[in-house]
């Protein structure tokens, strides 16, 4: 077993004695050394080459904003995780500029910070291994060349299922292709692909970007976490705070990324017109906007169809009705009003959604032979997606809704 050594900084004598008595079970972690101010901490970070350091915030003569910053310049094998009673966002900004990797505020359980410690460990060893100097990272001539499709699901109507959609489009694609597939998560503040498909987070989107801004693929598949299907995930960020280190820009640059090395990148959206989201629309290839059947939801629907329409983005629009019961707005109704005709309609199944959603595994595979799973694997067919740059046009009478239902 690997031994995680640790080092504590807090001015504080007895606050450092009370975070030893919370790890002293864990056999795993080993406290090597304790720092009273940040520039003890400095020093005995390149003396004792600890994997962990746990900074308090504020220390006298060197804070520990300016110690996480001198520290990561000069020991960045070193993971630091911020510890303080302050919980506010300028402080958390701070902390994850000058380097840091974890922010934890007070007070906290002897297994939340034992987790903590183990998380960023983990993710540290990863980061490190491109930071070796013998080890030069892929240069852009090594990318494969191949170019897949990226799939947006957008509606600025929160409640509508894409996540749902999104989780099972990414698994049925993997699992009915067997091509490369990679779901990314861009609800940055509420994402749920991760607990959709059960998988377990270790490193999200938010600790990808505070790597240097080459995001090549060596460094991006450390990320990617890899689910039963097939499929690869890159999660939405742990807490609503961390949204806030992820960037336009480096969205811009992991796209290039994943569409040079996926045949497809499935995304589901924040539901906002935020400057990732409209930067995200503009590289898809289709735009799924999902429907439900309720006035506001079609509200918000027909307001983003013209919003796109005005980007010229018409060629890539289609639009899903999620979740369709006979008691809702009628189906002809709904595309009088939107003036298209609807590409698919995913029926409601309540309880084979909830049960997958309680399985986490999605229902193309739990419960493949269901009406709702069929619709899901008829809709990637009526997309058209084994053909990059084309989707396949639908007619009133030929449209998946005409083929699964009747009116």
């Amino acid at each position: 077993m690997s031994v995680i050594r640790v080092l504590i900084a807090d001015d504080i004598a007895n606050t450092r004695d009370d975070i030893k008595r919370l790890l002293y079970f864990e056999e795993d972690i080993d406290v090597v050394g304790e720092a009273s101010d940040g520039q003890e901490a400095v020093t005995l970070a390149g003396e004792l080459k600890p994997d962990v350091i746990l900074m308090d915030i504020n220390m006298p003569q060197l804070d520990g904003i300016g110690a996480t910053e001198q520290i990561t310049m000069e020991n960045p094998h070193c993971a630091i995780i911020i510890v303080s009673i302050q919980g506010e966002n300028e402080y958390l900004r701070k902390a994850m500029t000058a380097g840091a990797s974890e922010y934890l505020v007070k007070p906290f359980s002897a297994s939340e910070l034992a987790d903590s410690i183990r998380r960023v460990n983990e993710i540290h060893k990863k980061r490190n291994v491109f930071r070796l100097p013998n080890q030069p990272r892929k240069s852009e001539s090594t990318i494969p060349s191949q170019r897949g499709k990226i799939i947006t699901l957008f509606c600025t109507k929160g409640g509508v299922g894409k996540t749902m959609l999104a989780s099972n489009m990414a698994a049925a694609l993997a699992q009915e292709t067997q091509k490369k597939v990679v779901l990314l998560d861009l609800d940055l503040t509420a994402g749920d692909a991760s607990v959709m498909l059960n998988i377990n987070v270790k490193g999200t989107i938010s600790d990808l970007v505070q790597e240097d801004d080459n995001f090549d693929f060596s460094l991006v598949d450390t990320f990617l976490v890899p689910h039963l299907s097939g499929t690869r995930i890159l999660p939405a960020p742990s807490s609503p705070e961390q949204a806030e280190l992820v960037h336009p820009q480096h969205i811009e640059q992991i796209l290039k990324t994943l569409k040079s090395n996926f045949d497809y990148v499935i995304i589901d959206t924040a539901p906002v017109y935020s400057d990732i989201n409209l930067g995200v629309l503009e590289a898809s290839d289709q735009i799924l906007l999902v429907l439900n059947q309720d006035l506001t939801t079609l509200k918000h629907v027909k307001t983003a169809q013209e919003i796109l329409r005005t980007l010229n983005y018409s060629s890539k629009i289609r639009v899903i009705l999620n979740q369709h019961t006979p008691d809702g707005i009628k189906i002809k109704d709904l595309e009088k009003t939107l003036g298209i005709t609807l590409t698919a309609a995913i029926p409601e199944d309540q309880k084979t959604v909830r049960n997958a959603i309680n399985k986490g595994l999605p229902f193309v595979m739990n419960q493949s032979s269901s009406r709702i799973s069929t619709s899901v694997k008829e809709l990637i067919s009526v997309l058209n997606l084994s053909k990059p740059g084309e989707v396949k046009e639908t007619s009133p009478k030929k449209s998946l809704v005409s083929k699964i239902f009747s009116f």
